[in-house]
């Protein structure tokens, strides 16, 4: 994920969301702004497509990053998925995972809290969209253990986690 320096300058700051939408129409990746502070992109993973969601929030000046797998977790699901997210959230340094308690949507959130001016560098912009895809795609596996594969979440996150050894 590279943005050409012909669109934009490494050192060049923007608003948040025109930053993320910039970063978006970089890479082609759909997107759209829902709003003057929200814009929401179609960003493709290992395992799915990934919805990505940049919200603003001026009066905290907080961007507010939502990552959804298009994963919902059943209600008979819902007590081993959340022993699932303590788990994989007590590994992760930036952003937790979280179900949404109307619907059961999973989801990874993570808050950037900006400087006085509210402008976001082209760089952190990138490297909290990457992040926030590598995470999903990490865990991504473990969800399904538990929510198809009928694996305790300690086993599914153990499993999610082997590292191939070698290439096919």
């Amino acid at each position: 994920m590279d943005i050409g320096q012909d669109r934009m300058d490494e050192n060049d700051d923007a608003a948040p969301v025109e930053m993320l939408g910039a970063l978006f129409e970089a890479n082609g990746w759909s997107f759209e702004y829902v709003s003057d502070d929200e814009v929401c992109a179609e960003i493709p993973g290992s395992w799915t497509t990934y919805q990505l969601r940049g919200v603003w929030r001026a009066e905290d000046r907080v961007l507010q990053l939502l990552c959804l797998p298009e994963v919902r977790v059943p209600s008979a699901k819902r007590r081993p998925a959340h022993e699932l997210l303590a788990l994989i959230n007590e590994q992760l340094w930036l952003g937790h995972f979280d179900i949404w308690s109307q619907g059961g949507v999973l989801l990874y959130r993570h808050g950037l809290m900006l400087g006085d001016d509210g402008m976001l560098s082209l760089s952190v912009a990138q490297a909290a969209v990457e992040s926030a895809i590598s995470e999903c795609d990490r865990f991504y596996p473990a969800f399904q253990f538990v929510l198809w594969g009928d694996k305790t979440p300690r086993a599914a996150l153990d499993a999610a986690l082997v590292d191939a050894a070698g290439e096919a």
